[in-house]
């Protein structure tokens, strides 16, 4: 199935119309290989295409839908990722360069899911980011 397919058939599944720009930007988050800021997400659409408020709006539709979700944050700055690639309660670990700043997700990484509802807690998601050296700055 063709990039562009895929997107169109993803977005007709909610109640979201298919505008060119949930397009392109479900498009890089499909292709990408680790979390995108909203500021890595821009520059890789068509050059002039999207301005910064229509790419935060665009994925704060995607979100709410179900379809893009935050992954976490680091420096202040959100890292978007496709939600189909965490369940909903928990997501895959991420592991962040400390040296060249790259973040990697660790998609065969299982982390146990916490449990401390007998302590009153009610966890609604569970994130796991480690910070390290990566195998090519190690």
């Amino acid at each position: 199935m063709k990039p562009d397919d895929k997107t169109r058939q993803m977005l007709s599944e909610t109640s979201l119309y298919c505008t060119q720009a949930r397009i392109a930007i479900l498009r890089i988050l499909i292709e990408a290989a680790r979390p995108l800021r909203q500021d890595q997400i821009a520059p890789r659409l068509a050059r002039g295409s999207l301005n910064k408020v229509t790419v935060y709006r665009t994925l704060e539709s995607l979100i709410a839908v179900g379809l893009v979700h935050r992954a976490f944050t680091q420096d202040r700055a959100w890292y978007f990722e496709l939600a189909d690639r965490c369940s909903e309660k928990q997501c895959h670990p991420h592991f962040t360069c400390t040296n060249c700043g790259v973040t990697h997700c660790l998609t065969d990484a299982s982390i146990p899911i916490v449990r401390i509802a007998d302590k009153g807690f009610v966890i609604s998601r569970q994130q796991v980011r480690l910070e390290g050296l990566c195998p090519a700055c190690a």
